[in-house]
């Protein structure tokens, strides 16, 4: 039976305090969720925040971010008060996050709320548990923000696991699974680096020789460069893959299902120079294979993974991805270049797949058409036409009933595409510096309007039984 869910992420949802964190808005969307049939809430990372707001450029592989902390839990528990966060102007608009006011209230209002903190057993079981990868995340922030000390880096990491895991939970009790992103690479300003440079391709003198990015193509003429330090893959495979396989662990606590982000660089990934000015002298390497992913079957069991396996693919990558059988990426957006026999028209699609309209990194469905090639567009109706869903008139709508009608098993639709919104509501445009990753729904978005209409369209291709369950 086909499984449905909603991308959102956390910084997304409405609240109080100028970003979408662990607040009873986040519980009431696992209620909307459950109440439209939703399996799945897909989230992007939790990790830290890193250069452009990015939750893909985290400073830790571990550690959570703070600004997902809800501060009204801490009023409640009397770590802080409602005079001193209703003191701060967090944000100018409801629909977006200002990282600017965010990042600063946060920082004095956790400040004031650690000064109050008694700790406890459950503190301490929280230290224990996570010494390893705590002991490192506070070593690099103490270098980072010195004067604040250990125990308020393990104070608010211990606030951020405790209440997610609190949400999490929730969720899972009401039926739906949290699906999660793990970035490839981490950063090379970074907690991970700077506590194992060991894991890394690097020169006599302990600095990166090369970084990771894309080769010239048809979208970025030089290439793209990305910076971070490039894995030594014979190290990790010489140590059982320990770092990794702990990594991903920590990860399966905080999610259900996990998405691997740039699954062919496990295959085979670009190098290019670490002094390079552009991406052109790179060179493809092979990636650690199957042999990662049978580590990975022997320590954690049959867990649960999407294959982020967008773009150029090669023979070698599309074998390891049977292999392991895991699910991979289906764009609808991708799908309708005029003159494009796409791999991801709807009607290609195999029974193992997560369908998507399109994904953080994509325009919105509306946005998407409105900017489409007069071929193109004629191309979309003509598929449309020819299908056998109900049309709407509503191009957004039809695109999620294609998505619905097709043979993949999952299928996640953004909320923005639900609620047939234009290219302002876009979460981020590679490639682009501002305005990323700072799109909020409102709680008025949230009504029974938007709810009819998910259940409407569920109605329609799936199962009216599991509906009913789920009202």
């Amino acid at each position: 039976m086909k499984s449905c869910g909603i991308l959102l992420p956390i910084f997304s949802l409405p609240s109080s305090y100028g970003i979408g964190c662990f607040s009873k808005e986040a519980y009431q969307f696992v209620d909307f969720l459950k109440s439209t049939g939703q399996s799945y809430w897909q989230i992007l990372p939790l990790g830290t925040i890193g250069e452009g707001n990015s939750p893909y450029l985290s400073y830790s592989s571990f550690a959570g971010s703070v600004l997902y902390i809800d501060l009204e839990q801490l009023q409640a528990e009397g770590l802080l008060t409602p005079e001193e966060c209703d003191g701060w102007e967090f944000s100018d608009s409801e629909e977006k996050v200002d990282y600017d006011k965010v990042f600063m209230s946060r920082e004095i209002l956790l400040w004031i709320a650690y000064s109050r903190f008694r700790g406890g057993r459950d503190y301490e079981d929280f230290k224990k548990t996570h010494k390893e990868w705590l002991d490192d995340f506070c070593k690099y922030m103490n270098l980072k923000q010195p004067g604040k000390g250990r125990e308020y880096f393990c104070f608010v990491q211990y606030k951020f696991l405790s209440q997610w895991l609190k949400l999490k939970q929730y969720a899972n009790t009401n039926g739906i699974q949290i699906i999660g992103d793990l970035p490839f690479y981490v950063a090379k300003e970074g907690a991970d680096f700077l506590a194992h440079p060991e894991m890394f391709q690097l020169d006599e003198d302990g600095k990166p020789r090369v970084q990771g990015g894309c080769p010239p193509d048809a979208f970025a003429e030089n290439g793209q460069l990305w910076s971070n330090p490039v894995y030594d893959w014979e190290y990790h495979k010489n140590t059982d893959y320990d770092w990794w396989m702990k990594r991903l662990s920590h990860n399966f606590l905080l999610y259900d299902v996990l998405r691997l982000d740039h699954f062919r660089g496990f295959d085979e990934y670009f190098v290019i120079p670490a002094d390079a000015e552009t991406a052109a002298g790179g060179k493809w390497e092979k990636g650690p294979g199957l042999d990662f992913f049978l580590a990975l079957k022997k320590k954690l069991g049959d867990v649960k993974i999407i294959a982020e396996d967008l773009g150029f693919l090669t023979d070698s990558v599309r074998e390891l991805q049977r292999e392991i059988g895991y699910p991979g990426m289906k764009i609808l957006e991708f799908a309708f270049g005029a003159w494009d026999d796409s791999a991801y028209l709807p009607h290609k699609y195999e029974d193992n797949c997560v369908v998507y309209t399109g994904t953080h990194d994509n325009d919105t469905a509306i946005g998407w058409y409105e900017n489409m090639s007069e071929e193109d567009r004629n191309f979309l109706h003509h598929y449309l036409e020819h299908s056998t869903i109900v049309p709407t008139g509503r191009v957004n709508l039809d695109l999620i009933s294609l998505a619905l009608e097709s043979r993949g098993d999952t299928v996640i639709i953004p909320l923005q595409d639900y609620l047939g919104l234009g290219s302002s509501a876009r979460i981020n445009t590679p490639s682009t510096v501002g305005e990323n990753w700072e799109w909020r729904v409102t709680k008025e978005q949230l009504d029974s309007e938007l709810r009819t209409t998910i259940l409407t369209l569920h109605d329609r291709y799936r199962n009216e039984e599991t509906i009913e369950k789920n009202s």
